[in-house]
């Protein structure tokens, strides 16, 4: 009987000794879309989408005006030198449009380079922000891939997670 009560107490001790795990979550589409570089990078990018659409606008306007000129040489030409004539148009046509579509390219492309950057960037601040602060895991959810259904606000770090990581932006 007294073994089997030191065998209990000695249970109790160990099961008490254990240290509690510390975990928190984020909710990573707040953390990413909240952040000020983000906000920032959208920014950039939007202006130079804007400068990109004045561009296009305007050479399709200069082709337009193009077009309608050679129109009008087109008609007063023989039909040989027509056919030449709108030939050449049609090739204008569909380099310009190449290097649109090459220029749309290269915007997205970099944006997504920068945007992947910004996203390991903020992966490594959560895992140090971890390990300054004792976490065992963090978790991260999102609407998308909800992989934590339930925590307890307590535990909820996406706010001061988002204020240390735009804190560090601005400096």
């Amino acid at each position: 009987m007294k073994k089997i009560v030191y065998l209990l107490l000695v249970a109790l001790v160990f099961t008490s000794c254990q240290k509690q795990k510390k975990i928190g979550f984020v909710d990573n589409g707040t953390l990413i879309n909240d952040y000020q570089e983000k906000k920032d990078l959208e920014e950039k990018f939007k202006g130079l989408e804007d400068t990109f659409k004045k561009k296009t606008d305007s050479m399709s306007q200069a082709f337009q005006l193009e077009v309608q000129q050679t129109q009008l040489k087109a008609q007063k030409s023989s039909r040989k030198k027509a056919q030449e004539l709108m030939g050449g148009l049609q090739q204008k046509q569909s380099l310009l449009q190449q290097q649109i579509q090459f220029e749309q390219n290269q915007i997205a492309q970099s944006f997504q380079t920068e945007i992947d950057s910004l996203i390991i960037k903020v992966k490594d601040f959560v895992k140090d922000y971890g390990k300054a602060n004792q976490y065992d895991f963090i978790l991260g959810t999102s609407e998308g891939a909800a992989s934590v259904l339930y925590g307890k606000d307590e535990t909820d770090l996406t706010q001061s997670i988002l204020d240390a990581l735009n804190a560090e932006y601005k400096k």
